[in-house]
C-alpha cells in the first residue's frame, strides 16, 4: 500500500498539478496587491476619493461609521467588498485568457483534411478498376 501511495504521489500529473497550485497562489496574491495597492486607489481618486473596500449598506440597526462596527450590529451589504473581488476576477479572467491565447499561438495546429484521398485508397480504386475491366 505504501509503494502504491509513493507512485501516485510522484505521479508527473500529480506533481505537475501541485506546482500549477502554489503557482496560482502566488499569483493570486500579486492580483490582490495589483487591486488593493493600485487599481482601487486610482479608482477611488477617479470617483472622488471613495474608499470601495468601506462601502456598505446597512440592513439592522443604524448606520455605523465603519464596515468593521457595520458586521458588529448585523446584516450589512458589503457591496464595495464585492466590487473589489469583482475586479479581481476579471484580472485573473483576462490574464488567463492571454495565457490561453498565446498557448493556442505556440501549439501546432492540425492539418486539415485534404479533399485528396489517400495514396492507399487511390492504389485500391485503381485495382479496383483494373479487376474490372478484366471481367
Amino acid at each position: 500500500m505504501l509503494k502504491e501511495f509513493k507512485e501516485f504521489a510522484l505521479r508527473g500529473n500529480l506533481i505537475d498539478l501541485a506546482i500549477g497550485f502554489i503557482i496560482g497562489a502566488a499569483f493570486s496574491g500579486l492580483v490582490q496587491s495589483l487591486v488593493n495597492d493600485i487599481i482601487m486607489p486610482i479608482v477611488g481618486r477617479i470617483t472622488g476619493g471613495v474608499d470601495f473596500s468601506n462601502l456598505y449598506i446597512q440592513l439592522s440597526g443604524e448606520p455605523e461609521p465603519t464596515l468593521a462596527l457595520a458586521r458588529q450590529a448585523g446584516a450589512t451589504l458589503a457591496y464595495g467588498n464585492f466590487i473589489t473581488l469583482l475586479i479581481n476576477f476579471l484580472i485573473v479572467a483576462f490574464v488567463l485568457f492571454l495565457i490561453v491565447k498565446a498557448v493556442n499561438k505556440v501549439t501546432p495546429k492540425p492539418k486539415p483534411a485534404s479533399d485528396e484521398p489517400p495514396k492507399q485508397e487511390i492504389l485500391l480504386r485503381e485495382i479496383r478498376d483494373l479487376l474490372a475491366k478484366r471481367q
